[in-house]
């Protein structure tokens, strides 16, 4: 398979604008894991695949800015999840597709990004959704930015699910296996932890 450097280019969105329920109202994407914040593992990642990479953040602007070539935030400050952050950076990508990553997935890799931007080839004007058995993993897509209107209609009418939106707008679904660690979601302080354990385990084997 190509490299994903081979493939258009596309902007990159690496959410980060939650409210932190699960940890205690902490922002996520800036607990540590494995001695770094979590935007620092994905932004090594992503870093050589884009000249456009966005952070969306609702606080600590500062800090997130370091990791980003802009930060976008959501339009409202209530904090409307996941959607709202996508909204905003379709509103500002540059490219005609953007990738959409979660800040607490710190596992992703460039095989996986490569495998949903080559997806996207076979169908041009559709998103792409990382699906595992009967779930999807919306946070894990690829969406073309013509899709902005179909969202913006959604938005408006009271729609804040990024996997409604793409499922009605059609979508090409990228299989993974059930238990791909590449998807973990450390999206709780014990998983936090858990990982770290598990890593120092293996790393003494």
């Amino acid at each position: 398979m190509p490299s994903a450097t081979a493939l258009p280019a596309c902007s990159v969105l690496l959410l980060a604008g939650g409210r932190g329920q699960r940890v205690g109202g902490a922002d996520k994407g800036l607990l540590d894991w494995h001695g770094q914040p979590l935007i620092a593992h994905l932004h090594a990642t992503v870093r050589p695949l884009t000249d456009d990479l966005l952070i969306s953040c609702n606080r600590n602007a500062a800090r997130y800015a370091p990791y980003a070539d802009r930060l976008v935030h959501d339009a409202c400050d209530d904090f409307a999840g996941p959607l709202a952050g996508i909204r905003a950076g379709l509103a500002a990508a540059k490219h005609d597709w953007l990738l959409v990553l979660p800040c607490d997935g710190p596992r992703v890799d460039v095989a996986l990004i490569a495998a949903l931007r080559h997806a996207a080839q076979t169908q041009p004007q559709q998103a792409v959704m990382v699906r595992q058995g009967e779930y999807w993993q919306p946070l894990f897509s690829l969406w073309p930015r013509s899709v902005a209107p179909a969202l913006e209609q959604a938005w408006q009418a009271g729609e804040r699910s990024p996997q409604r939106v793409l499922v009605a707008q059609g979508v090409t679904p990228l299989d993974c296996p059930p238990d791909d660690p590449r998807l973990a979601n450390l999206n709780t302080l014990a998983l936090l932890a858990d990982e770290g354990s598990a890593d120092r385990v293996a790393d003494r084997q």
